[in-house]
């Protein structure tokens, strides 16, 4: 008969070997996809024969102190001003903000929902607007700022016959620590799951804003869609489901405020959190069913994406997993924990843009273990929060656009 300590020892073992399947297996994931990003991705587009007509969205939520800002800057936008309008679906504003909105040659859309989402506001938008007027949608946020030549390429795109575009979204502000990790991060995630995906024949990743679309494909998409968070996976989990190509243009260039600071940086990672396994939940099986059934390898690789743990938990697991191993473990176990510790650490410095090699990232960085435990934090209180809607404030910020062209 097995002795108790071996039975315990052999589940122990068994445990172990199934987290390092998992966690080891993700970090060489990542890593395939990070070394593919190094490879230039240049669509070959020709020249569009037309130029679009955009409706430029700007769901906004109380964003009273940066809205001016916002729109003058897109009012401005080196396109033909004839083929662009820029809506504002102005929720929750004060009663002067919009009354100086309305000197603005922009359609304003002032509404106050009982219950506020993003999907709701842009509903509310694509119901409202003529359907002739536009070709083409841009989902923006309240806090974006475009470089100049953003429409030119998301026209280039769309003329080529995409009906789906995800923009290279990145930061507008390094002005805190907090700033630095989520810029960083931001850009990490655009190696990754956009650039890396393109370059290996697989869709982007939307993001949310920085997102252009056909316009009436994207009002029948968005038709019957109503969540709390989360749109953007809500949206490309059924393009791909459908077998719909979501493309990228990596120099088409959208600034973005970063978080700056914990409370708000918690807050956010635990909506997405949510949000990220809510959809792996309501997505995995029958993403697996359309994998031998159909063969959709996209649909299947976005709803196993769900499954992953955050990178930074990942390292922070994987780098404590090593040190027990090589203090408690066998010699085999310490070896498969250092190679995924390993592997995972160059994944990150790998997507990691050369711009951030400096000393404001590096000092930056010192912090990572306090937002390690902040991580940790959100993933225990995730319960609910795709439940709620979770705003994050924005704020004026003096920011002057790179012209890029």
């Amino acid at each position: 008969m097995t002795e108790p300590a071996s039975v315990m020892q052999i589940l122990l073992q068994f445990i172990e070997a199934v987290l390092l399947v998992y966690l080891g297996g993700t970090a060489l994931y990542l890593l395939v996809f990070s070394v593919a990003a190094l490879k230039p991705f240049r669509p070959k587009w020709p020249s569009p024969e037309s130029t679009k007509r955009f409706a430029l969205i700007f769901p906004c939520y109380k964003e009273d102190e940066v809205i001016f800002q916002v729109i003058e800057d897109a009012l401005e936008h080196n396109y033909p001003k004839e083929f662009f309008d820029v809506v504002v679906v102005a929720d929750g504003f004060r009663p002067d903000t919009i009354e100086k909105l309305r000197t603005y040659p922009i359609v304003l859309f002032a509404k106050n929902f009982e219950i506020s989402t993003k999907t709701r506001a842009i509903n509310y938008a694509l119901r409202h607007l003529d359907d002739s007027a536009y070709e083409a949608v841009c989902i923006l946020d309240a806090d974006n700022l475009m470089a100049d030549d953003f429409l030119l390429k998301m026209n280039q795109a769309l003329s080529a016959g995409n009906v789906a575009v995800q923009g290279h979204r990145m930061a507008k502000n390094l002005n805190t620590h907090f700033a630095v990790l989520d810029a960083v991060s931001e850009e990490i995630n655009n190696r990754i799951f956009r650039k890396g995906q393109r370059v290996l024949g697989l869709s982007s990743a939307l993001i949310g804003s920085a997102m252009a679309f056909d316009f009436r494909f994207f009002k029948n998409l968005m038709a019957d869609v109503e969540v709390v968070g989360g749109f953007d996976k809500e949206l490309e989990l059924r393009m791909l489901s459908s077998g719909i190509v979501i493309d990228y243009v990596d120099d088409a260039y959208v600034f973005d405020e970063k978080v700056q600071n914990a409370r708000v940086f918690t807050r956010q990672r635990r909506r997405w959190l949510s949000a990220q396994y809510h959809y792996f939940g309501k997505h995995f099986l029958p993403a697996v069913k359309a994998l031998f059934v159909d063969r959709n390898i996209e649909y299947f690789n976005k709803a196993f994406q769900y499954l992953q743990l955050p990178r930074l938990l990942l390292l922070g697991i994987l780098f404590l997993m090593a040190v027990v191993s090589t203090i408690f473990g066998n010699h085999l176990c310490t070896i498969c924990w250092l190679s995924s510790f390993i592997i995972i650490f160059l994944a990150i410095v790998l997507a990691v843009p050369r711009s951030f090699y400096n000393k404001n990232t590096l000092t930056a960085i010192i912090r990572l273990p306090m937002v390690f435990g902040y991580m940790l934090l959100s993933l225990l209180r995730i319960k609910g929060a795709n439940k709620q809607f979770i705003h994050t404030k924005h704020t004026y910020n003096a920011f002057q656009k790179k012209r890029r062209r």
